[in-house]
């Protein structure tokens, strides 16, 4: 196992170890055939997904919740605890958690009980859902958007302080002296899933959880500003240091030139698809190009290539954790694989080097 380092950032800000993690949505992928598989051995294959990056070294491997056709995993936490039972180090949690349309009480029972199970290496990664399918499907007015993320977080933040909670508010019931179980017995790491809000970076800063940035469009070097907010914020409500992350898409091949043929299709059906609900505009070659170019968000492309811009982009935003959303609707099984493997076994040590060379540069002479 490669031993960690850590990220270059300014002398007044605390260092942490380097993490890498791989996300999913739990998009459906195809067979060799090129006919999409079955949610039910989508799923099945995710497990063996978990399982697979482990062997390859990789940090954390996250599930984001989704409740449509083509992103099947509606229930995340129950796929992670079979990844668990078949892994022995790899952190496991969410990416992201639609907590505005979930019950925080029902969320802490599920990820305490996968802590539990994994022998606590559990994570949860709240979001307030910018997938908002969740919404209608639970009866939930998206006219109380910033309402229900604000307050339930605020619940959820009580639930991991343990031991009896009072709580009111207006979009849930209250509790009173409420014993919620199962009790953590190692702590629960806590993210706040943030598009690009400074109000999302705050309130992460406020509840003392760690923030991940999710880059899906344009430079990660604009996170930056939200970064130094964070760590500011963070002082001001007398918090220690919390760990920065980057989440962004990619996918890594043997060649440039095959990573680029393998993703480009896939991914310009997936947008297609989500622009007639979600507004994003129609990729063309041309921006694809520049999306996977050295100023894009796309991490799409050899080892190297990859691993050169991994690093890159976590200098710049001050980041310790880079999760690859390595999952494209359209990809093969098989290509998804091959995307783990590389990633663990030679982005991810690549990466280490790049970042461990550019400290010592940095450093001060003795």
């Amino acid at each position: 196992m490669n031993t960690p380092a850590t990220t270059s950032v300014s002398p007044a800000q605390p260092t942490f170890p380097l993490e890498f993690g791989l996300d999913t949505f739990g998009d459906v992928t195809n067979d060799a055939e090129g006919r999409p598989l079955s949610h039910a051995q989508t799923i099945r294959n995710i497990v063996e997904h978990g399982v697979a990056a482990e062997q390859a070294g990789v940090d954390f491997f996250g599930i984001g919740e989704h409740h449509t056709d083509d992103m099947p995993l509606s229930a995340s936490d129950t796929v992670l605890a079979a990844i668990a039972a078949r892994t022995e180090r790899i952190r496991l949690g969410s990416a992201v958690t639609v907590l505005s349309s979930d019950d925080p009480v029902r969320v802490f029972q599920r990820y305490s009980t996968l802590n539990a199970i994994s022998d606590g290496r559990a994570e949860v990664i709240l979001g307030r859902g910018s997938s908002i399918d969740s919404f209608p499907l639970f009866g939930f007015d998206l006219a109380d958007y910033q309402d229900l993320f604000e307050e339930k977080t605020n619940l959820f933040a009580n639930l991991l302080q343990g031991g009896p909670v009072t709580w009111t508010g207006r979009t849930r019931s209250a509790l009173t002296d409420q014993d919620v179980v199962p009790h953590l017995e190692t702590p629960l790491p806590t993210w706040i899933g943030v598009g690009g809000s400074p109000e999302s970076v705050i309130r992460a800063a406020r509840y003392g959880f760690s923030l991940m940035l999710a880059v899906i469009g344009g430079p990660a070097a604009r996170f930056a500003p939200y970064s130094q907010l964070f760590h500011q914020a963070l002082e001001q409500f007398g918090h220690t240091a919390k760990p920065i992350g980057l989440h962004s898409p990619g996918h890594v091949a043997a060649t440039d030139e095959q990573a680029r043929d393998e993703f480009w299709p896939p991914y310009l059906e997936v947008l297609r698809r989500v622009s007639k609900t979600r507004g994003f505009a129609v990729p063309t070659e041309a921006s694809f190009l520049h999306e996977i170019g050295p100023g894009g968000s796309l991490f799409v492309g050899s080892p190297e290539t990859v691993a050169t811009k991994i690093a890159a982009n976590m200098t710049t935003v001050g980041a310790n954790r880079f999760d690859l959303k390595y999952a494209m609707g359209g990809l093969s099984d098989d290509a998804l694989l091959t995307n783990i493997r590389l990633y663990g076994t030679e982005v991810v040590p690549r990466v280490r080097e790049l970042l461990s060379e550019r400290s010592e540069a940095v450093a001060p002479a003795a």
